[in-house]
């Protein structure tokens, strides 16, 4: 059964960097579509970044240019590389995988994930 554990969220003042992991069981990075969504007090969820199984990316217009997703599929990890946090980036940010083998081109829709973690918060003050 597939599972994914986030970590490394926490606290940080605007202006800071964090770095999210996102641990994957039960399946292989190099091969599937994965990608990162944050949900905010009050606010849907958002899709933030997604990679797929080549390694091509996209990103959320809030967020390009701060945020970098990649992968290590020798130690299959998914990373959030965040930068010049804003309190607005406030939010539980989850990763997700598609579990279809092969998956070509990075997506930021809900709907085309299957897997999720639980999530870890992410609080950035001014």
């Amino acid at each position: 059964q597939v599972q994914l554990m986030e970590s490394g969220g926490g606290s940080v003042q605007a202006g800071g960097s964090l770095r999210l992991s996102c641990t994957v069981s039960a399946y292989t990075t190099s091969k599937i579509c994965m990608g990162w969504f944050r949900q905010g007090p009050g606010k849907e969820r958002e899709g933030v970044a997604g990679i797929d199984a080549a390694g091509s990316t996209t990103y959320a217009g809030s967020v390009k240019g701060r945020f970098t997703i990649s992968k290590d599929n020798a130690k299959n990890t998914l990373y959030l590389q965040m930068n010049s946090l804003k309190p607005e980036d406030t939010a539980i940010y989850s990763c997700a995988a598609n579990g279809r083998w092969g998956c070509s081109g990075p997506r930021l829709a809900g709907h085309d994930y299957t897997y999720w973690g639980q999530g870890t918060q992410v609080t950035v003050s001014s």
